[in-house]
């Protein structure tokens, strides 16, 4: 990540401080160290190879506490009021879905998404292992941090423009209770597939990307100062230099400046620009915003864009519906949380239909598990792997269906039960990636793209 702060302690005889030094071309503030640098130059020669469908980029919305399958999705609405819940079931633009009326502008475009109701997995019922799992395919085990689907698209596919491959909007994921990674990031491909995160909220006044423009206090000394580096480096670090390795912080150094002097990377997260009632339409909050900047950002060339609809599932109100403080009730869920999701996507996927992107743009709006089945005696729901729904719009998604089915009560697969691995090799398919390539993987080693028999959704692209 990009970060242009004060003075440093420590100047070099040039006047450029080392500090300068390590936080421009994403050195220092990225951790990268020369074992990234090394791992970089195992697989540069294959970096920025088109390996998929140019055309089509990515929008994950990850719903970080997990949504109640039955009070969303997948409502039951001849199941026991203990089962079902408040909510009534409402009939949709498709003949194939219903959802509950907390979602109604999501069922006015429910001919252009399609739902899977029978998502499931085995891994531990904890946040950060769910979030792992989901964005990478793969349980974290044995230290090995596998890469978001997002790093492996910019591995595998490069930059189109100034802008990142991959961005994080509002900012990478916080605490999930596990102490386990989070899965946003570049894991065993190295720093520099890690995304690039907002790290501000878009519906402020004079909302500024602090990581993308300089400072106010940032004078054009100081960026001439920065121009100077690479010269600096060439002249003083001459055995360095003449290092594959150099080349490729070269690249890195290069990479990061682009994008901080780019007229275009300034444009593209230049909100202002927009219409007043287009911004409206969104919501004028932190996640309606967000989803108008994941337009804008696909729009410019970035290849995937991963929208955090909140950034921890504690002290603030999401999808995390125990019914108790710190957490919410379904009724919170409904006065809260669901107007500024329903209105934000729903925003999102109408204006990507009418610019002519979402048959390029794979929008999948995924979580780490469901709800328990029944409501617990404190009003909410607790934490339930072993059903729940997820849904997926455009690149090449065919629109209004249902895939797979649960059972009576939302609490059991019942008909084609799908895994994370499924859902990441799904994102691949719509890339046009061929899921039985490998990457280079820890200790050099080859790194399946997917498990071996691992498939992709293929209803959903009927």
């Amino acid at each position: 990540m990009l970060s242009l702060i004060g003075d440093g302690a420590a100047h070099m005889c040039s006047g450029v401080t080392r500090r300068d030094f390590l936080q421009v071309g994403t050195l220092g503030a990225a951790g990268l160290t020369l074992a990234d640098l090394a791992r970089m130059e195992a697989h540069a020669s294959e970096t920025g190879k088109i390996k998929g469908n140019e055309k089509r980029s990515v929008i994950m919305i990850y719903n970080l506490g997990a949504p109640s399958q039955l009070d969303t999705f997948d409502p039951k609405p001849l199941a026991p009021r203990e089962i079902r819940g408040p909510f009534s079931t409402i009939n949709t633009a498709s003949p194939e879905i219903q959802l509950t009326e907390i979602l109604p502008r999501h069922a006015e475009i429910a001919d252009k998404f399609s739902i899977v109701r029978s998502c499931y997995h085995s891994a531990p019922a904890v946040h950060d292992a769910g979030w792992q799992y989901l964005q990478t395919g793969r349980f974290f085990t044995g230290g090995v941090q596998t890469p978001h689907a997002g790093a492996v698209t910019s591995y595998l596919m490069g930059r189109r423009t100034d802008l990142p491959p991959f961005v994080v909007l509002p900012e990478l994921m916080g605490a999930g209770g596990g102490n386990l990674p989070n899965g946003q990031a570049g894991g065993f491909l190295g720093k520099a597939h890690d995304p690039f995160a907002l790290n501000a909220d878009p519906s402020v006044p004079n909302f500024k990307v602090p990581d993308l423009l300089p400072p106010p206090q940032l004078g054009e000394a100081r960026l001439d100062r920065r121009r100077k580096l690479r010269s600096i480096v060439e002249s003083s670090l001459t055995n360095f230099e003449n290092s594959e390795s150099a080349g490729l912080l070269g690249s890195n150094f290069e990479a990061a400046f682009r994008l901080i002097s780019s007229p275009q990377a300034r444009a593209a997260f230049d909100l202002s620009s927009e219409p007043q009632d287009v911004r409206e339409r969104y919501g004028m909050n932190r996640f309606g915003q967000c989803c108008l900047l994941a337009r804008r950002l696909v729009e410019a060339g970035v290849r995937f864009v991963t929208i955090n609809t909140f950034l921890t599932v504690f002290n603030e109100i999401t999808w995390d519906i125990h019914g108790t403080l710190p957490f919410t009730s379904i009724e919170g869920m409904k006065n809260i949380v669901a107007p500024m999701y329903d209105q934000g996507y729903a925003a999102l996927i109408r204006d990507l239909d009418e610019r002519g992107l979402l048959g390029d743009t794979l929008v999948c709006n995924l979580a780490e598990f469901g709800r328990t089945p029944r409501v617990n005696p404190a009003g909410g729901r607790d934490h339930w792997p072993q059903c729940w729904s997820m849904y997926f719009a455009g690149g090449g998604v065919q629109g209004g269906q249902v895939i797979g089915k649960s059972d009576a009560i939302g609490g059991a697969p019942a008909e084609r039960p799908v895994t994370p691995p499924e859902v990441v090799a799904t994102i691949y398919h719509s890339l046009g990636f061929n899921i039985e390539d490998h990457l280079p993987g820890p200790a050099g080693r080859p790194f399946p793209l997917v498990d071996f028999g691992t498939k992709p959704i293929r209803e959903l692209f009927a």
